[in-house]
């Protein structure tokens, strides 16, 4: 990897985590039946499960979901990308629900999302060594609780070390990591990036690049790793994507509590030709991926990072619904966004208010996985362009990170 601030300070240059199940009495209502007198449907429940194509009428006008849902009102969930469809005015009358409210009819179960898909905590990238690093005690206070640690890359080979030099166990890595966890902060390691020398390429079959993996798994007792996927030497290349969906499928094998997580770019209507071949192509292997995590920047979403962010993870959750055969609610629960604060390499601008948004977006989605990069980068620095320690916008410190944690 190159040593210079410039490729060191881009997250494209150096990239560059569940819906609840429902109670045992909660309710599935069925699907009510309409008349010509567009009758009302049965009263919407906030303690009712309901699942795509279940109606529900809240204030004289009728709903239907579009992917399971529970205690989220039509009246405020039922925008374009929200849970439910405004079906228009009602009246006259309303269809009576064929279940009681109290037990789930045996032929209806609610469809929930597989265990693999359940959610985790916050974990805002942090690259130690560079752009001043701030020390994991001092971001204690924001309430996160894991760091997505940047980049284990190949060194001699096969080898994984923290930026392909220092090994895994000295260095600035090491010692970072270890005040995170006396800080309480768990650690997911990131592998790959966009530049330098990494292990796809470098491990000659599934099985090396497996053995590497597992190293990173051991040296630190993982319960997730991160794989981030870029360039042409990994994602736009099909032989080494094909490698290391192979080497994660040995991984969860071997590890089948251990999270496997692919981390690559998109457009902002979602996965490009090589990201749906990667979707794909886990799905083919049997390769067993519990996240798929895309980068919503540096690809020209222009002015309105929510509404790209929004689109490009939708565009994955219909990939994974087609590929995978999953209802709405479990596409979601295997999606993860991956953002940049402030200004992004392409100046697209991301401010906390609309981390905000895409945050809550997230959480009503029930995405797995949420993150930025970078917390080096989460300090107010308003007219400062895109530099290694601040996000070249006017905030106040660590407001990203304390933003994310919330998810």
């Amino acid at each position: 990897m190159k040593k210079d601030i410039p490729v060191k300070l881009s997250r494209k240059l150096l990239i560059l985590g569940t819906v609840a199940a429902a109670g045992t009495a909660a309710a599935v209502l069925p699907m009510a039946t309409s008349s010509a007198a567009a009758a009302c449907a049965p009263a919407w429940s906030s303690s009712a499960v309901y699942v795509g194509g279940n109606t529900a009428s809240q204030n004289g006008i009728n709903y239907s979901a579009k992917w399971w849902t529970q205690n989220e009102s039509p009246a405020t969930h039922s925008g374009q990308w929200d849970v439910w469809k405004n079906d228009g005015a009602c009246g006259g009358g309303t269809t009576p629900p064929t279940t009681s409210p109290t037990t789930k009819p045996p032929t209806t179960p609610p469809t929930n999302p597989p265990s693999t898909g359940t959610k985790m905590i916050s974990a805002p990238y942090v690259y130690p060594g560079w752009g001043n690093p701030p020390a994991p005690s001092t971001l204690a206070s924001t309430g996160v609780k894991a760091f997505t640690i940047a980049f284990v890359l190949a060194s001699n080979g096969c080898n994984p070390a923290w930026d392909g030099e220092s090994g895994l166990t000295g260095g600035v890595h090491a010692g970072y990591i270890a005040q995170a966890r006396a800080a309480g902060i768990d650690i997911v390691p990131s592998v790959g990036g966009w530049s330098g020398n990494k292990l796809g390429p470098n491990c000659s079959t599934p099985e090396a690049l497996a053995g590497a993996y597992q190293k990173i798994i051991d040296a630190f007792q993982l319960k997730s790793i991160d794989i981030d996927i870029e360039n042409s030497d990994e994602f736009e290349n099909t032989v080494v994507q094909d490698r290391v969906l192979n080497a994660l499928k040995i991984v969860k094998q071997k590890n089948p509590s251990v999270k496997t997580i692919l981390t690559f770019g998109t457009s902002p209507t979602g996965p490009n030709y090589y990201g749906t071949r990667l979707v794909q192509q886990a799905k083919a292997l049997n390769a067993n991926i519990d996240i798929f995590t895309q980068m919503p920047f540096d690809f020209g979403g222009g002015a309105d990072m929510y509404g790209s962010t929004v689109g490009a993870t939708e565009g994955l959750k219909n990939l994974l619904k087609t590929t995978f055969g999953y209802t709405d609610a479990q596409a979601y629960s295997h999606v993860g966004i991956s953002g940049m604060n402030g200004l992004s390499d392409q100046q697209e601008l991301t401010t906390v208010e609309t981390w905000t948004r895409i945050r809550d977006y997230a959480k009503s989605k029930g995405l797995s996985r949420f993150t930025f990069w970078s917390v080096n980068r989460d300090r107010g620095c308003a007219g400062g362009g895109v530099v290694s320690d601040c996000s070249g916008i006017a905030q106040a410190d660590w407001a990203f990170t304390k933003v994310s944690a919330g998810f």
